[in-house]
């Protein structure tokens, strides 16, 4: 069985990929706990200097994987948790649910459990350069914001679909990357993002042509050898204590929250239920038709 996550150390950094190319790397509990582990490996290295953060094959991630069948699906679950090959870390003394009911404190649990993970990247004391080709959808840009500094091949794109419905970002960096003018615009609209925007709306520090990106990163990244670690852990510590000063755990605490509130609405359950009416792709390409993105887009 292949490995969901491949850790690499090489030359002074360590790599991460996530390895499921023929699933368009979509989130699986394994590849949450692979990622987060292999942070762990990294931070503990001695040989390790900086952290590379990417994807397999031509696209990061497009969102979760959590749904039977979907090959690549931003929509995350109903049931809190209790999907198949997903931790719940969580137990609790009570009546066994009635069929449909929704378990707020289960779902906070669960998914505060992926937050939990993908935070490992914003607290690791070492820079974490994360790579974005082809697509980072929904989940996907939840995790991959939390990283340091982005770079993005100039055919990619970034986006928060569920935005549009059933689902908000748990991670909400979001917000603190963009600022309130650019973060209402994505995610009010839950428009893609393409690299040039990107770069220009300061998401992303730099632009490269596909067969050029993971040259140009792993580059940039070995060239923090050349900085001492102390100085590195505290500079990174004194930005990240700032925006955690303004409010991002709270911030998190709510948006994971939100995310199951927005998975349990009526709209959410019709549009959920439609997927057995008229087929995964065709609800997502009415979902996004309006904008043009996503999957409107031609394939």
């Amino acid at each position: 069985m292949t490995d969901p996550v491949l850790y690499d150390e090489r030359d002074d950094i360590a790599i991460i990929t996530i390895n499921r190319p023929e699933k368009k790397n979509t989130l699986t509990d394994a590849v949450i706990q692979g990622i987060a582990d292999g942070i762990d490996a990294a931070t503990k290295s001695a040989d390790v200097v900086a952290v590379v953060l990417r994807g397999a094959g031509d696209t990061l991630a497009a969102g979760y994987d959590l749904t039977a069948g979907a090959a690549s699906d931003d929509v995350v679950g109903t049931t809190g948790g209790d999907e198949p090959g997903w931790s719940t870390p969580y137990g609790a003394r009570g009546p066994k649910p009635r069929e449909g009911a929704w378990d707020p404190v289960r779902d906070y649990q669960f998914m505060g459990n992926n937050v939990r993970r993908f935070m490992k990247i914003w607290e690791c004391p070492k820079p974490v350069l994360g790579e974005i080709r082809g697509w980072a959808i929904g989940g996907a840009t939840d995790l991959i914001l939390c990283a340091d500094l982005l770079y993005m091949a100039s055919d990619a794109h970034i986006g928060y679909a569920p935005s549009r419905i059933f689902g908000t970002p748990t991670t909400m960096l979001w917000v603190y990357r963009l600022g309130l003018e650019h973060a209402k615009q994505f995610l009010l609209t839950g428009r893609a993002i393409d690299a040039d925007t990107a770069h220009r709306i300061g998401l992303v520090s730099h632009v490269c042509e596909p067969e050029d990106l993971a040259g140009f990163v792993e580059e940039e990244a070995r060239r923090f050898r050349h900085i001492p670690a102390n100085q590195l852990a505290l500079n990174k510590l004194l930005v990240n204590q700032a925006y955690e000063n303004m409010g991002l755990r709270t911030s998190q605490m709510l948006g994971t929250f939100f995310d199951g509130v927005t998975r349990h609405t009526e709209e959410a359950y019709r549009w959920a239920e439609s997927f057995d009416e008229k087929g995964f792709r065709e609800v997502i390409r009415e979902r996004d038709a309006p904008w043009g993105d996503y999957g409107e887009r031609p394939r």
